[in-house]
């Protein structure tokens, strides 16, 4: 083998590594989305997720959850299972999504980013959950850009306020 063709093999390997180390579809690939400095132990937790057996995107949530350390056990439900895990938590239709998740205490609904929760269990505020409403594109298991700040609802027994502007 002469040498351009070993420079231009070598190029090309170096080339495939990169890109599969850096790609958007490694789980190993940081997330820039995701604080660094958390002072809650994520990989300490269990957290139980519920959803719906026909959505399709609740599978990549847990997949964001579990490259960055979260240990969830994923439970398929029924509808009116779902309307009362919801109910116990206080989670009001306005606010509900596809899959609710409880951790730590806390629910948490919709495709809440991880820098969310990790606030929400090291400030441990009065609140029974929070929420990000309406599945918003580029939220952590939704495709698409992110087209504006995602509004973190927390939600208590007197309704819902804005808890975290990410």
């Amino acid at each position: 083998m002469n040498r351009p063709m070993i420079v231009a093999g070598l190029l090309f390997v170096l080339a495939v590594g990169l890109t599969v180390a850096l790609g958007p579809g490694n789980p190993d690939a940081e997330d820039p989305s995701v604080s660094s400095n958390a002072t809650v132990e994520l990989d300490e937790l269990t957290a139980v997720l519920y959803h719906n057996p026909n959505c399709g995107c609740c599978g990549e949530y847990v997949a964001y959850l579990r490259r960055h350390g979260v240990d969830v056990e994923v439970r398929t439900t029924t509808g009116s299972e779902m309307t009362t895990i919801k109910d116990r938590f206080g989670i009001e239709p306005a606010m509900q999504s596809c899959h609710t998740m409880e951790i730590g205490g806390y629910a948490v609904e919709g495709h809440v980013p991880l820098e969310a929760i990790e606030r929400l269990l090291s400030e441990q505020p009065d609140v029974q959950a929070i929420a990000l409403p309406g599945m918003p594109t580029g939220s952590p298991g939704m495709n698409g850009p992110k087209t504006a700040p995602f509004e973190i609802y927390g939600i208590t027994d007197e309704g819902a306020e804005v808890y975290l502007s990410l």
